[in-house]
């Protein structure tokens, strides 16, 4: 089995090498990474200028673009065989609700699956790596089950984990995405040469955090795994909109 593992942390994160070492127990692990912190890149593809692809120490591969840009460059044209499968993390925090929007881990396994291979992001709800292990046992588990019993066709898995003791999970739950509130403002500073600058404010709170979605399984110490697709229509606007488009 050929795996190819990414993030969107950079190669040189902890969480993406303890799963590659995760993934070794599998089949072929290839790591292609970008070459720095690209949180928050969600699905962008860099167009402007050529890409690179150089080893590290380590025998990372990493990429001077966005996440997206890595599992692509490797599934299209850097790689000699084609994965069977791309695992994405583990992130350094979570990735719920509308986080998933923007999450380069996110995305990089979306590349993945819309590149027709089952695809799996993993992530850490937790700031410096903490419990990383029982991360690494969940996302082998998940792997695991897998290969064992897998989907009827190439699916996109969002997985999110605890930062608890593995022994403290509450199990592994099938969960929707929740919602939050509305970001907060930016947060306003001013640069050495006085000149204003706007820093991203905090995420929203839980809004939608019921029985079923990913903020309550996390809550109760459950692994989310959410199944996530990229149709971004909105078919009851195709009912109220078709009226309305008809009186222009």
């Amino acid at each position: 089995m050929r795996i190819l593992v990414s993030n969107d942390d950079g190669y040189f994160s902890p969480g993406i090498a303890a799963l590659a070492q995760a993934m070794a127990a599998f089949g072929q692990v290839t790591v292609v990474a970008p070459e720095a912190d690209r949180s928050g890149a969600s699905n962008s593809l860099t167009l402007d200028r050529p890409l690179y692809v150089r080893q590290s120490a380590n025998g990372f591969f990493y990429v001077n673009g966005t996440p997206t840009d890595c599992v692509h460059v490797a599934v299209t044209g850097f790689l000699e065989h084609r994965p069977d499968l791309v695992v994405s993390g583990i992130n350094n925090s979570s990735n719920l609700a509308e986080d998933t929007l923007y999450s380069g881990t996110v995305a990089a396994a979306m590349e993945g699956y819309l590149l027709g291979i089952p695809s799996v992001a993993f992530s850490l709800a937790s700031r410096g790596f903490e419990h990383l292990d029982t991360a690494v046992d969940v996302a082998r588990r998940v792997v695991a089950h897998l290969m064992a019993q897998p989907p009827s066709r190439a699916r996109l898995l969002n997985v999110n984990i605890p930062a608890l003791p593995y022994g403290d999970i509450n199990g592994f739950e099938l969960t929707r995405l929740g919602r939050r509130h509305v970001a907060q403002p930016v947060e306003i500073a001013f640069s050495p040469r006085g000149e204003k600058v706007y820093w991203g404010g905090p995420p929203g709170g839980q809004r939608e955090a019921g029985p079923g979605t990913d903020f309550n399984a996390l809550n109760q110490g459950r692994v989310s795994v959410t199944p996530l697709r990229v149709d971004l229509g909105d078919p009851e606007g195709l009912d109220e909109l078709g009226t309305w488009l008809s009186g222009i």
